[in-house]
């Protein structure tokens, strides 16, 4: 029986997808806690209300497999069974959140979840410890009906009912006592008439562990419980037949029926599969592991929601869009009014009423941009599982720090920077840290760390993974680039040491000595490249051979609002952050001189490297005024001038991020509209850093233009 229409039903599954999610984050936080501290009571305490909850939610959406199994999983959660296993038990709850996550992905693609015949086994291993049984209370009702009760339960069997006598345990974790000792017998009532009961009034508090009733009913003992076995509340059922000639006799042990969620059953009496009786205690993990793994590539659904789904809010912010659009069109036929009937009163009533729609637009479009950004720390918070599975897995010892989690970054993007992220924190361990006896021989500490850090910089958000392991050895990435094929030799001897370091990147090209699961088959940095370039973004190399490496990513805000300096050349407009900008000044190309194969122009005691738009993008034309500006823009330390035609002003614009089809170049980060309509390419200013950096070195020469009579480097 369903009590919520379908469509009803199918938005609260949708709500528990989204805090499943949440409670299986914490699951593997708790975990982690539970390893460094396995006899703690209060972390196996908050990991056993996390199970608990996500076993109450499940049972209401009708997932009766994870529910059952996180009801398996909360009798083993206890703190003298956690402090008897070792680690055994921190191990199970880690496995049991990558087979809740596999379990979830499989429901949400309406099929069957993955069998967690493992799990189960690890759980029947740690049961048949003796602390397991320490801490389960048996439910002994004592029945004590006084005369007056008798009566009334004979006078209700010679009418034709059945009559029980039903006790029943409120959960441990219940945190509402009172009001579950309500529903109980609430829901009691309504299996029959409650004859009796013990005892005859509830404190007001709740402060007792059980209640005993007397019930006349038609239904039998199985749809008593079936009624009255409420996740979250009961934990401990008995049902008793009456007769008068039982009065006297004590309910026996066996039927006691600890709390099932589809059906009553013991969780103490797992039933493992031969097959996986005689496995090894330590492998049942990776057994886990594998299978939750195989589960999630094949059911798994991209998650793409905030608390409703994004391409509403994207769709919203498209349609603002459009509102701008008619708004600018709507200025321009006020002016033209104007003009024609410069003294007609309705002029200044439609530049009122003009006024007041661009305000109301403006906050609607930084409504709508802040629903959008969340804190990094929601993709930051997956990664000290990632550091400890794979520091296990190389046999090293490192922690992870985290900076910067609470800054701002489109959720589009947070979720595209999941697969490089990890690549990246991955590789720090396998490739950056050293083992802790060569950590010791080189004057460190045996544990290595891996830091997390993000900050906003102008209007772009940087997230370094840094790493105080051994560093990068510039020689011999070259050398294997140039064994792999990457490079020629006589190539490798023009490259500095940046250009070097930059060559992890290229596919196929590892250095790791052997091929292992974590590493090695030189497709991980070639990922982060990608995804990094789809994003408009940069990725750059900090590396000191025995101190450490960072890995500086560098995205622009692909949804903001920003003050922009806009330009023409050729007949494009062009926008940078406002921010960005130094100094502007005019200049005439007999000013302009060559170093180093590149457009230079002598600014005071200073020497400006120039970058043009024609050479860097080919959509780009080619300057033709006599008389140009120069833009100087600083990223950093770095600072070039850009060549333009024409300066327009300062605008306001509003970021759109463009597909690549339109525009195929790392160096424009988005897109805005002007008032008049005219569309403006806002730069990638890190992009232009990169590429005149670049540009600079010994490459091939191309001519200018004639009237320059110099060259410049491509």
């Amino acid at each position: 029986m369903s009590f919520f229409s379908e469509e009803r039903a199918a938005e609260l599954r949708e709500l528990f997808f989204e805090s499943a999610q949440e409670l299986l984050q914490a699951l593997n936080e708790q975990g982690l806690e539970m390893e460094k501290s396995p006899g703690d009571a209060e972390v196996i305490r908050s990991v056993r209300r996390t199970v608990h909850t996500l076993k109450g939610d499940s049972a209401a959406c009708g997932y009766r497999e994870l529910s059952e199994l996180a009801h398996e999983l909360e009798d083993v959660l206890q703190p003298d069974l956690a402090a008897a296993s070792g680690g055994s038990l921190a191990e199970l709850v880690l496995s049991a959140a990558d087979m809740f996550d596999a379990m979830l992905a499989a429901y949400r693609g309406k099929m069957q979840p993955p069998k967690a015949d493992p799990l189960r086994a690890m759980i029947a291993r740690l049961m048949r410890n003796p602390a397991a049984h320490a801490h389960r209370a048996e439910l002994a009702p004592s029945f004590d009906w006084s005369e007056y009760d008798r009566l009334a339960m004979e006078g209700a069997l010679a009418n034709g009912q059945k009559v029980y006598s039903v006790a029943l345990a409120v959960d441990r974790n219940c945190t509402m006592r009172a009001a579950a000792l309500e529903l109980l017998l609430k829901v009691l009532s309504e299996c029959g008439l409650i004859l009796a009961r013990n005892p005859e009034e509830l404190p007001a508090d709740g402060a007792i562990d059980h209640i005993e009733v007397a019930i006349a009913t038609h239904m039998d003992d199985g749809a008593i419980r079936n009624k009255c076995l409420i996740p979250t509340i009961v934990e401990n059922i008995v049902v008793h037949p009456w007769t008068p000639a039982a009065q006297a006799t004590e309910p026996s042990p066996h039927d006691h029926d600890v709390l099932g969620i589809a059906e009553t059953h013991t969780s103490m009496e797992v039933e493992v599969p031969e097959e996986l009786d005689d496995v090894p205690l330590e492998t049942v993990p990776a057994i886990v592991e594998a299978g939750a793994k195989k589960a999630r590539v094949e059911f798994s659904a991209a998650e793409n929601t905030l608390r409703v789904d994004a391409e509403r809010i994207e769709a919203v912010m498209n349609l603002v869009g459009e509102l701008i659009i008619g708004k600018s069109m709507l200025h321009q036929t006020i002016n033209e009014f104007g003009k024609r009937f410069p003294k007609d009163p309705l002029k200044h009533r439609f530049s009122d009423a003009m006024s007041k729609q661009a305000q109301v637009l403006n906050m609607l479009q930084r409504s709508v941009m802040k629903i959008r950004m969340v804190p990094v720390d929601q993709l930051f918070r997956r990664f000290p599982r990632v550091l400890r599975d794979t520091a296990k897995a190389c046999g090293k010892d490192a922690q992870l720090v985290t900076v910067g989690a609470d800054t701002d970054l489109d959720k589009g993007i947070l979720d595209q920077l999941a697969e490089p992220l990890t690549h990246l924190v991955r590789n720090a361990v396998d490739h950056g840290i050293e083992p802790a006896e060569e950590r010791v021989k080189a004057g460190k500490s045996p544990q290595g760390f891996v830091k997390l850090s993000a900050y906003h910089q102008a209007n772009h958000v940087v997230i370094e993974i840094n790493d105080d392991g051994r560093g990068i050895d510039a020689e011999k990435v070259a050398a294997k680039a140039i064994e792999c094929g990457v490079i020629k030799p006589e190539d490798a001897a023009r490259m500095s040491e940046q250009q070097k370091l930059e060559l992890i990147f290229e596919s196929g090209l590892s250095t790791a000595d052997a091929v292992t699961e974590v590493s090695g088959r030189g497709v991980g940095m070639d990922v982060v490249r990608s995804v990094i370039s789809r994003l408009k973004g940069t990725v750059h190399i900090i590396s000191e051979p025995g101190k450490g490496t960072t890995f500086r990513l560098t995205m622009p805000l692909t949804l903001a609002i920003i003050k922009a300096l806009l330009f023409e050349v050729g007949d494009q407009y062009y926008a940078i952050p406002l921010n960005s900008v130094v100094e502007i000044t005019r200049a005439t190309f007999d000013q302009l001189h060559r170093v180093d194969r590149c457009e230079v122009l002598q600014m005071r005691d200073e020497v400006i490297t120039l970058a043009r738009l024609s050479r860097l993008m080919p959509e780009a034309h080619e300057s033709s005024i006599a008389k140009f500006f120069v833009v100087v823009v600083r990223m950093g330390d770095k600072k070039f001038g850009l060549i333009v035609d024409k300066l327009v002003g300062e605008e306001e614009l509003v970021i759109k991020a463009m597909d690549d089809q339109l525009v195929a170049t790392e160096l424009v980060s988005g897109a805005s509209i002007l008032g008049d309509g005219k569309v403006v390419l806002i730069l990638n200013i890190p992009a232009l850093v990169d590429r005149v950096s670049y540009a600079r070195m010994p490459m091939q020469s191309v001519p200018l233009p004639t009237n320059t009579g110099v060259q410049v480097a491509i």
